[in-house]
């Protein structure tokens, strides 16, 4: 029960309410004993001048000897609940009808006194000489002798220990009483109260459970959001609005995993299509070759199957790659590098590939340029835009590759008179890779893949390199590379 809504309110309620209960008890308490001690001092104020004055002894300013003793007595059978004294200037008790041991303090404050006898406001507290640290109310007149001098104080204390013993057993009587009324009307006050919070905390919680319930029989192609009206509770508006707001960006994170899976799916069409070809090819040229008498072999069948076994090779090297690119096993490594040993290795690396394709390659030399890149991942990113170029440009086609500067920075162009690129694609290349989502090469319905995996790794080192690329191409005419370069400082 503890930890159901239900449970911790009543257990918040009821806690809240005997604090307060008690809290209202103690004030109550002291309030009333306060107003009682300054009606009984102010109805006794002149209680020790009369006492005084109607004493022979008293009158005369005597403060002790045995006659004043029994006078105190007869005072005190008139009057029970008070006990009388005498007290010399100083305030040491002198005369009491009481026995010695009962005495506690000797000595009482007379600056008490004094305020009592300048009309200070009352209660005032004054030494109980009878009990050890408790104060009570008094009355008090000052005794003045034949000469006119004064000779102490009769000290009254109004509420004595009889008083005390009486107001004790009435309360001990009363008390059982006093609490079980208490404790009813606190019981009483905290189920009312405990209703009334119950009824108006739980009436929104129950109407957001009732729209979560709706929320569940909504069709999946409607938006969710929360049918719940303007609530006068300022949490429970904060919170409706937050949950549309989470509900939103569920929806939203559920449409881009549909249409990253349906991405993915025509990525591995495409995929499965480019590994069929060459795979395809090279099992026609061995058939080719087997089926053929052993004297009419061509061996040439074999050096085409050769090429599609490693362009099937390729291509499973290069989906290893962006695989790895993407999960981030490969890092970058920045360094000083010249720009001329990278355009050496890619020169000796496609120079016979063009050669045999009928495409000429133009690499210009630049022997000055110092470059702050990884040289592996940078000289890979050439690799697959000349392996691309090559690819889609045709024989008697043209392959330029040179270093550029313009305002903007330097660049290193490669520019081909193949096949060009869709804009889609060349927009897709130019757009940094996303760091929090999975990268999309396909659109669902497009009749060719946005980029193709060599351009998708190029587009996912160059992020690593910290380098953007600029494309420009045109259908049929060729395109043209762009790799912003980053200097040695």
């Amino acid at each position: 029960m503890v930890n159901s809504l239900f449970g911790r309110i009543l257990l918040l309620a009821s806690a809240c309410v005997l604090l307060l209960f008690i809290g209202f008890w103690q004030w109550f308490s002291l309030n009333q004993q306060h107003s009682q001690r300054l009606v009984q001092q102010s109805l006794h104020r002149e209680l020790a001048t009369h006492m005084a004055e109607i004493n022979p002894l008293l009158s005369q300013g005597i403060t002790s000897n045995a006659a004043l003793k029994e006078a105190l007595h007869d005072l005190m059978l008139l009057g029970p609940s008070f006990e009388i004294y005498t007290l010399d200037p100083q305030g040491k008790v002198i005369a009491f009808d009481a026995k010695e041991e009962q005495i506690k303090i000797h000595r009482v404050d007379t600056t008490k006194i004094h305020s009592f006898l300048k009309g200070d406001t009352l209660p005032i507290l004054g030494t109980d000489p009878r009990s050890d640290g408790q104060q009570k109310i008094f009355s008090a007149s000052p005794l003045i002798g034949p000469n006119g001098t004064l000779s102490g104080y009769l000290y009254v204390i109004i509420g004595g220990e009889a008083f005390d013993s009486w107001q004790s057993l009435i309360q001990a009587k009363d008390l059982p009483q006093r609490w079980g009324v208490a404790l009813g009307g606190w019981a009483l006050f905290t189920l009312i109260l405990f209703s009334l919070l119950l009824r108006y905390l739980t009436r929104p919680l129950k109407r957001l459970t009732q729209a979560l319930g709706e929320l569940e029989q909504k069709p999946i192609n409607q938006p969710l959001a929360l049918p719940l009206a303007p609530s006068r509770s300022q949490e429970m508006a904060q919170l409706n609005a937050q949950i549309n707001r989470l509900l939103q960006e569920v929806a939203q994170k559920q449409r881009l995993v549909t249409q990253q899976q349906a991405a993915k799916q025509e990525f591995l069409l495409h995929l499965s299509h480019d590994l069929k070809t060459p795979l395809t090819t090279l099992l026609g040229y061995l058939d080719t070759w087997l089926i053929s008498p052993v004297d009419e072999r061509d061996d040439s069948l074999l050096e085409y199957a050769r090429a599609s076994g490693q362009r099937l090779q390729q291509l499973l090297a290069q989906m290893l790659e962006l695989a790895a690119l993407e999960n981030g096993q490969i890092k970058a490594n920045l360094r000083k590098t010249p720009l001329q040993a990278l355009l050496d290795e890619v020169n000796q690396t496609f120079a016979p590939k063009a050669k045999q394709a009928g495409i000429s390659l133009n690499i210009s030399r630049d022997e000055g340029l110092m470059l702050y890149t990884d040289p592996q991942l940078m000289g890979r990113v050439l690799n697959n835009l000349l392996d691309n170029a090559l690819r889609h440009t045709p024989a008697g086609g043209e392959i330029n590759v040179y270093a550029q500067t313009l305002p903007s920075g330097s660049y290193l162009v490669i520019q081909d008179t193949g096949s060009g690129m869709q804009a889609q694609a060349i927009a897709t290349l130019e757009q940094p890779p996303s760091q929090t989502q999975p990268e999309l090469y396909y659109c669902q319905g497009d009749a060719l893949p946005q980029l193709g995996v060599g351009l998708a790794i190029v587009r996912q080192l160059l992020a690593k390199l910290g380098c953007r690329i600029e494309v420009q191409s045109t259908v049929d005419r060729g395109s043209r590379f762009m790799i912003a370069l980053r200097h040695y400082q």
